[in-house]
C-alpha cells in the first residue's frame, strides 16, 4: 500500500505471503520472504529487508522518526537474516546473518549482530555483537554461539528461500 507518496519496492524474486501488509517506504530484496500476517509499516521512516532474509509469520516491523528534533531510526534488516514468528522490530538494525527469535522484541536504536533468543527483549539502544547469544527480558549476554549453531542459521536461511519458492508456486497454481 502506498503512503505519503512512498510505494513499497519488492524485488521480483521476493515472496510476500497473502495477508501480509507492506505499507509505504519499504524495500524487500532479492529472494527475501515476508510471511503470512506480517505488518511492515514504513510510514514515518523506511524499512529495508535484505536479500534472502525472512520475516516469519505475524511479525510486526515499524520505525521511528518524523518528529522535529526526535530520533531518526529506520528498521534495516541485512542479508541472510532470520526474523522468527511474532517478533517485533522497531527502529533498529539487524545485521547480515543475524537472528531474532520467535516472539522477541528489538526496540529503538538497537543493533542485533548475533542471536536474540525466543521471547527476549532487547532494550532501547543496546547492541548485541556478532557471534553472541542473548536471552531474557531484558536480554543479556548468555554465551558465544557455536560453529554448529552458526552453520544451522545458514541452513535455515537457505530453507526459507526454498520454502518461499514452494509457497509462491502453490499460490500460483491454486
Amino acid at each position: 500500500m502506498p503512503f505519503a507518496g512512498k510505494v513499497p519496492r519488492i524485488h521480483e524474486s521476493a515472496f510476500v505471503a497473502p495477508g501480509a501488509r507492506i505499507i509505504g517506504d519499504v524495500e524487500i530484496g532479492p529472494e527475501a520472504s515476508v510471511w503470512y500476517n506480517c505488518v511492515l509499516r514504513g510510514d514515518i521512516n523506511r524499512i529495508v529487508i535484505g536479500a534472502r532474509s525472512n520475516v516469519q509469520d505475524g511479525t510486526v516491523i515499524h520505525v521511528e522518526g518524523g518528529m522535529p528534533g526526535g530520533p531518526d531510526w529506520p528498521t534495516l534488516v541485512g542479508d541472510d537474516a532470520l526474523i522468527g514468528h511474532l517478533a517485533i522490530l522497531h527502529g533498529c538494525v539487524v545485521d547480515d546473518r543475524a537472528f531474532v527469535g520467535m516472539g522477541a522484541v528489538v526496540m529503538d536504536g538497537c543493533r542485533v549482530g548475533g542471536m536474540l533468543a525466543a521471547g527476549a527483549l532487547l532494550a532501547p539502544g543496546r547492541a548485541l555483537p556478532a557471534g553472541e547469544l542473548w536471552t531474557g527480558r531484558p536480554a543479556k549476554p548468555m554465551r558465544q554461539l557455536t560453529s554448529g549453531e552458526i552453520d544451522g542459521l545458514h541452513r535455515q536461511t537457505a530453507h526459507y528461500v526454498d520454502n518461499a519458492r514452494r509457497h509462491a508456486a502453490a499460490l500460483r497454481h491454486g
